[in-house]
C-alpha cells in the first residue's frame, strides 16, 4: 500500500479516468491508484477484461483458474497495489473490480493479492503497514484457512482452498 508514501511525497498523476486516477512518486517511481470518487461496499467501481490470457502467471497477471492468468485490461488499473487491509477485489467471475469497504476521495485502491492469486509468480515481503499485516505475500496456497477467512476470496481461490483442505 503505497498512500502514507504517495500522500506524504510529491507525486505527479499519469493518467486520470472517472473513478480514479494514477498516481506516481516523483522520488521512487512507485504508482498507485488513487479514488476520485466516494465508493461504498458492495459497489461496482468498473468492469475489466482479459487483454490477454497466460497458462503462467506473472507480476502483471490475476489469475482467474489453474492455468489462466490474465492480464487485465484497462490498463491502467493493474496498478492497484497489495494490502492486507484490501478495499477492492477484483472479481474474476463478474470481471468486475468491486469495492469491499467504504472509499473515500483520495484513498488508495488496494487488494489482497492471495484473493486471486494461489501461487505467485513473484512473492514478496508486504509494506502495507496494517496492524493485520502478514508479512510475506506468496499466494493463497501459503495461508492457513483461519487467515483466508478473513477475506474476501475469488470463486476459484475459494475452489482451490476447498480441494486442498488447507
Amino acid at each position: 500500500m503505497l498512500s502514507k508514501q504517495l500522500t506524504q511525497n510529491p507525486y505527479q498523476v499519469i493518467h486520470v479516468c472517472n473513478f480514479a486516477e494514477l498516481r506516481q512518486d516523483i522520488s521512487s517511481s512507485a504508482k498507485g491508484l488513487f479514488s476520485t470518487k466516494e465508493f461504498n461496499a458492495g459497489e461496482i467501481i468498473c468492469n475489466f477484461t482479459a487483454s490477454v490470457v497466460l497458462e503462467n502467471p506473472t507480476y502483471l497477471t490475476i489469475q482467474k483458474g489453474i492455468k489462466e492468468h490474465i492480464i487485465i485490461s484497462p490498463e491502467f488499473i493493474q496498478y492497484t497495489n497489495h494490502s492486507c487491509n484490501p478495499n477492492v477485489l477484483f472479481n474474476t467471475e463478474t470481471m468486475q473490480l468491486e469495492c469491499l469497504k467504504h472509499i473515500s476521495i483520495g484513498d488508495e485502491m488496494c487488494f489482497f493479492y492471495p484473493a486471486t492469486e494461489w501461487c505467485m509468480a513473484q512473492p514478496f515481503d508486504c509494506m502495507c503497514n496494517d496492524a493485520q499485516c502478514l508479512h510475506t505475500i506468496q499466494g493463497a496456497k501459503f495461508l492457513s484457512k483461519k487467515i483466508l477467512s478473513k477475506y474476501t476470496l475469488t470463486p476459484f481461490i475459494q475452489s482451490m482452498l476447498q480441494q486442498h483442505h488447507l
